[in-house]
């Protein structure tokens, strides 16, 4: 008797769609990181002061982390392709104004909204991609494609930054996101479909607004006490920003559908899970940004070589992301945690053995060791969140994820970066609130030049030191309360607990 084989393969319709989907994250990705290497000549152009340069840098990311959860009930209620559409045009549109900013203040609110249309398209387009593959494999597949795109993207900003500096203005990092996005208008209604979720929970506006307002008063408490000084008006904002967070917290715990569902966090996986979607992206985007300073301003590199020094560790990172389900599969997900935040901490902590006059090679050693960690750590979060929770909750654990890692890429720069601009305001010359500005001042001497450095430097090793013990830190608790249990079975995805291991976990 002949049987007849269904095939289950996505045809070429799903692998074009899935290639049109990853423009927008590429893009999504990269504009958190391209300023990196960009800010010399960004301040050059436009002369920021030392917390508008660090707005410049993060508004994006707090923009995308604190309303990615919110964008996904609204891409379920109304339609994932019509937001996906929208956020396309908009962050097209941000982006062209972002280039052509006359001034910081423009500049950021134009980051800003770039941030804004930028968490429309991250959770819409995996919902839209999940459609386009229906046997659970290729999709499994088709999202590791989508989270190694992202990673990489977050990679190879800086040095796709770097190599347009070396032949046009600053703007121009801006202005290739364009081509991407008309290209996503034109063919995205030809392969890609509506989706929409059967059930889709009520958005709580207050709620958008109460994460949003918090997380920005806090921050802005924190700059503003770093580049100004502790004063009566960092203190008021910084009080005002906690309380209204607290209130968003004790929210959400009363909620039906809570933008995030603080009760996951009781598993002690997940939340080891949840922290290491933080941790490593702000310790990769603070060391990235202090170092493109660093590169530039102190050792003197030019833009391109610059960039050149960053493709090892970029290289390394990206390649690692790729290569991670077959590590985990062979090592377990356990194992794969713990080494990612023993690797980022010993690569940190390279950054030591920089100073003024050379580290170009302790640099280079630094990132890629770093790489390591950081491509391991940004493979795995996503699958053991899910896999830390009843399957109910999936949804939730997944989207708590997503949004660690955006809010960690703009924390790193927010807290760490402060730290560093609190030093260099200690330590340095006090002649300008940041090294670019110091070494552009008139008059300066060899001595002050050089004492500003140093102060740079001194602020640059305090927040490797700090990101570095804080994933040592981190290790030994995953090594310690991380359950054996927790291994993988099917390439890179993790065996769900049963119910009462995670019981075990979360009271052990």
């Amino acid at each position: 008797m002949n049987v007849q084989r269904v095939s289950h393969s996505p045809g070429l319709r799903a692998w074009l769609g899935l290639l049109v989907v990853l423009g927008p994250v590429l893009l999504v990705a990269m504009d958190g990181s391209v300023l990196f290497l960009a800010m010399a000549k960004v301040s050059e152009a436009l002369s920021p002061t030392a917390d508008q340069a660090l707005w410049i840098l993060d508004v994006y990311g707090f923009a995308v982390g604190s309303l990615l959860i919110a964008f996904g009930n609204i891409g379920d209620r109304y339609g994932r392709l019509k937001l996906l559409m929208t956020g396309a045009a908009v962050f097209g549109a941000a982006s062209a104004g972002a280039a052509f900013a006359p001034g910081p203040v423009l500049l950021i609110a134009f980051r800003a909204l770039m941030g804004v249309a930028g968490a429309t398209l991250l959770p819409s387009a995996l919902a839209v991609l999940s459609e386009l593959f229906t046997d659970s494999r290729q999709r499994a597949k088709a999202i590791g494609i989508f989270a190694a795109t992202f990673a990489a993207g977050f990679a190879i900003g800086p040095i796709i930054g770097g190599q347009l500096l070396n032949s046009f203005w600053w703007g121009a990092v801006f202005l290739i996101n364009l081509p991407v996005v008309v290209l996503f208008l034109l063919l995205a209604p030809v392969l890609l479909r509506e989706v929409r979720a059967t059930r889709a929970g009520r958005i709580d506006v207050l709620s958008v607004l109460l994460s949003a307002a918090g997380i920005l008063l806090t921050v802005y408490a924190i700059k503003h006490a770093a580049a100004e000084g502790l004063t009566a008006t960092s203190m008021a904002t910084g009080l005002v920003g906690i309380v209204t967070l607290w209130w968003f917290v004790r929210r959400q715990l009363h909620l039906e559908h809570p933008l995030i569902d603080f009760r996951l966090f009781r598993d002690r996986v997940f939340t080891i899970a949840a922290i290491t979607g933080l941790l490593p992206l702000a310790a990769w985007s603070a060391v990235a940004y202090l170092g493109g300073i660093y590169l530039q301003s102190v050792l003197g590199l030019a833009v391109l070589d610059a960039a050149l020094v960053a493709l090892p560790g970029a290289a390394v990172l990206t390649v690692t992301c790729i290569v991670t389900p077959a590590l985990v599969a062979r090592i377990g997900t356990r194992a794969a945690l713990i080494t990612c935040h023993f690797f980022i901490a010993a690569g940190l902590l390279l950054l030591l053995a920089t100073g003024i006059s050379g580290g170009i090679g302790w640099y280079v050693a630094s990132t890629v060791i770093a790489g390591i960690g950081y491509g391991i750590s940004f493979s795995v979060v996503a699958d053991t969140a899910v896999a830390a929770v009843p399957a109910e909750r999936a949804g939730s654990a997944a989207a708590i994820a997503e949004t660690s890692n955006e809010i960690g890429n703009a924390l790193g720069i927010a807290l760490l970066g402060s730290l560093a601009a609190l030093i260099f305001r200690l330590q340095g010359p006090d002649v300008a609130g940041t090294l670019t500005e110091t070494l552009q001042a008139p008059g300066v001497t060899a001595a002050v030049i050089g004492d500003a450095k140093s102060a740079f430097v001194t602020g640059l090793h305090a927040a490797a030191v700090i990101a570095g013990m804080l994933h040592a830190a981190l290790g030994v608790f995953a090594l310690r309360h991380l359950p054996r249990a927790f291994t993988t079975t099917d390439g890179a995805h993790p065996e769900p607990l049963a119910q009462d291991t995670v019981e075990e976990s979360s009271v052990r």
